[in-house]
């Protein structure tokens, strides 16, 4: 990566570099905001929410099972994105992400956030596809659903998993067990979710495979690595490496000043210089065929 490139503002923010907990609340409270100017925008245009539903939401967010199918790409989307209107929930949401998440990279460091956050929003999403095939009221679900509750029970869960006698300590002296905490957390999320079993089973979806995910850690696999080579691999295609573009240009200046100074085959290097003292003296005009020749031959021999 070139040292001299610029950096985001965002990388003033202390700790932002190596905080990849961060990084996610910052994305999510940014697809947050586009997600609301979108809404006003439709409202203004159409004054009709149901337009918004139709042209956003619905390409967005996790649709019923029969829809899914030609809308496939929302079991990746629908737990970056929420409702317009559900500012408070985002604020919740942001402050769970950062009380687990932080725990969670604190022990497995933070190339691990984001691709937990991933695979637990897919986890989750297939198990509320799947349930959604349970007979009668049991399969019955919302028309559409949208937020990251399947990634937030992963990072609950991969925390317990890792430190279940964990505290966070609120003074010096008082501490809450972190067992407590996601069992407040898990009951909550258990009331959002309006009692409707598909939803219920997407959280527990998030939360195995936050599970399975640090599992997998601990049996040292990194199913996360392939993220990261990919993305390392794209960034150097579009970085310019300092030190390549050096060489490339001092192999080239070498190469431009051997064609010019370097003598040629069968024209001695002494023949090229009177040639070149004669017209400095004289003129162009002063050389001779056959010296002129020699001038065109050398020009165009490597």
């Amino acid at each position: 990566m070139a040292s001299n490139q610029k950096r985001s503002f965002l990388s003033q923010i202390p700790g932002y570099q190596d905080n990849a907990v961060l990084h996610l609340i910052i994305a999510l409270a940014v697809i947050y905001m586009m997600m609301g100017i979108s809404w006003a925008v439709i409202m203004l245009v159409y004054s009709d929410a149901a337009n918004f539903n139709q042209y956003f939401s619905g390409n967005v967010a996790l649709p019923h099972l029969a829809y899914f199918k030609s809308h496939w790409w929302t079991i990746i989307t629908y737990g970056w994105f929420q409702y317009p209107n559900g500012f408070f929930e985002l604020l919740s949401n942001m402050l769970w992400l950062y009380c687990f998440g932080s725990v969670v990279q604190m022990l497995v460091g933070p190339r691990q956030i984001i691709p937990l956050f991933a695979y637990s929003l897919i986890a989750g999403g297939a198990v509320y596809l799947a349930a959604q095939l349970m007979p009668g009221e049991l399969g019955k679900c919302p028309p559409l659903i949208l937020g990251p509750r399947a990634g937030l029970m992963a990072m609950a869960t991969a925390a317990v998993t890792l430190t279940p006698k964990y505290r966070f300590y609120l003074t010096e002296t008082f501490s809450i067990p972190i067992m407590v905490v996601a069992g407040i957390f898990t009951v909550l999320m258990i009331f959002s979710t309006g009692f409707y079993i598909p939803i219920m089973l997407l959280l527990a979806g998030g939360g195995f495979a936050g599970y399975a995910y640090i599992k997998l850690l601990q049996a040292g696999y990194r199913p996360g690595g392939w993220i990261y080579n990919l993305g390392g691999k794209m960034e150097s295609l579009v970085t310019p490496n300092e030190q390549v573009i050096r060489q490339k240009k001092g192999s080239r200046r070498i190469e431009v000043i051997n064609k010019v100074y370097s003598p040629k085959t069968g024209i001695s290097q002494k023949k090229i210089d009177d040639i070149l003292d004669k017209i400095n003296q004289k003129g162009y005009n002063s050389l001779s065929a056959e010296e002129k020749d020699i001038l065109v031959r050398a020009g165009k021999e490597d």
